[in-house]
């Protein structure tokens, strides 16, 4: 059975009072959320708040925290990076890699990526990988080609035994901070698409171990109508992971 995930990615936000009374409040409200080994939530705040994620979640059996990059060395003279090396000395264990923000904002390509995941999963960190399309590709018509490639440059480079360590989040980029979102089915379409592409690379075993996200603008309202699409296991959630009371929510509606 693949796992059931709410990732919640807090991206450039808080200062560190602001960080300590947000895991305090997530903390103390996911007591009732009914976690499980295949129902896990995800933390992934900025690089200085990391120690003060893994302190408060350290008692929580299915509370993991994240960091939302790693360097694609292992150390030495890069100054200003932070190597997976580093962050699985402070216990980190996800990493979200492949954001189209750092895609768009640090021109991060398909193969940088792919060091990075490997870095990563040398480290025994599980990389959270992300892959979408922009909302010109898609009025195109030209999306399901597009995220092909993108598996196909970066993830399919992986063994069986690599990829099955590996969490897919398709975002959608013309739904990130919009407000939109896309619909259910065209988030199940292309979560579908992923899976069968998976199969075709690998098998129809493994294509159904892997947890494939959906994020875009998941919030309270339309968490649970996506979660209960056949192939969305969770969300990776950007501005709602903010604010205690929604984010549980969305765990919540997690089925």
């Amino acid at each position: 059975m693949r796992k059931k995930i709410i990732a919640g990615n807090w991206k450039m936000n808080t200062v560190k009072e602001e960080a300590e009374s947000l895991l305090k409040s997530i903390s103390a409200q996911t007591a009732t959320s009914n976690l499980s080994e295949n129902k896990i939530v995800v933390v992934a705040t900025p690089f200085p708040f990391i120690p003060f994620c893994v302190d408060t979640f350290s008692g929580f059996s299915h509370i993991y925290s994240a960091a939302q990059n790693c360097s694609e060395h292992e150390q030495g003279a890069y100054t200003g990076e932070v190597s997976a090396k580093m962050l699985a000395s402070l216990n980190v264990q996800y990493v979200i890699l492949g954001h189209s923000e750092r895609r768009q904002y640090y021109n991060e390509s398909d193969a940088l990526i792919l060091q990075k995941i490997k870095q990563a999963q040398s480290q025994q960190l599980i990389p959270i990988f992300c892959c979408g399309e922009s909302l010109e590709i898609r009025e195109k018509q030209q999306h399901f080609d597009f995220i092909k490639t993108q598996l196909e440059q970066c993830i399919f480079q992986l063994s069986e035994d690599e990829i099955k360590n590996l969490v897919i989040a398709y975002e959608p980029i013309w739904a990130i901070g919009t407000g939109k979102t896309a619909t259910p089915e065209q988030a199940q379409e292309i979560h579908a698409f992923i899976r069968n592409e998976l199969t075709k690379k690998y098998n129809e075993t493994l294509a159904q171990e892997i947890s494939i996200l959906y994020g875009g603008s998941v919030n309270a309202k339309n968490a649970q109508e996506l979660f209960a699409c056949d192939d969305i296991d969770g969300g990776l959630v950007g501005g709602a992971s903010l604010k205690a009371d929604e984010f549980i929510n969305i765990i919540n509606a997690m089925s």
